[in-house]
């Protein structure tokens, strides 16, 4: 099940790429980002109460709460830093340098959460890298 999650993430996320090149021109790219900002925090707290996960808040850790905020803050600093990009810049050259975060992600994992780095692992970021380069030169 979660291939199908993830893929329609994929799916979204090229979906807001085409939509905020259209919607941020003539737009300051912070605004656009706080606007859009606020419909992601109204579609989240929709979502805890039509599922009824509101009452998990208080079971939620001191570690977690702070592991979250810091996560919050780093979504937070990439939109700024996607939409100021993608406003003054090619979406078609955008996206696949904001998709090295594949590549960022793999090596973070290995260096902090101790996953494995496999030579199939490897190889994938060497391929990444490699598409992003040739799709932004």
């Amino acid at each position: 099940m979660w291939f199908w999650f993830a893929l329609g993430s994929a799916v979204f996320a090229a979906l807001t790429s085409i939509l905020a090149k259209i919607g941020i021109e003539g737009v300051n790219s912070n605004l656009a980002t706080a606007l859009r900002t606020t419909v992601v925090l109204v579609m989240a707290w929709g979502m805890v109460f039509l599922t009824n996960a509101q009452s998990g808040i208080a079971d939620i850790s001191k570690r977690s709460w702070i592991f979250l905020i810091l996560s919050g803050l780093a979504t937070g600093a990439s939109w700024l830093c996607y939409y100021k990009a993608l406003q003054i810049g090619e979406a078609s050259k955008v996206v696949p340098i904001d998709k090295l975060s594949v590549v960022i992600t793999l090596i973070l994992a290995f260096i902090f959460l101790h996953e494995q780095f496999t030579v199939k692992s490897a190889i994938g970021c060497i391929l990444i890298t490699a598409g992003t380069l040739i799709m932004v030169l």
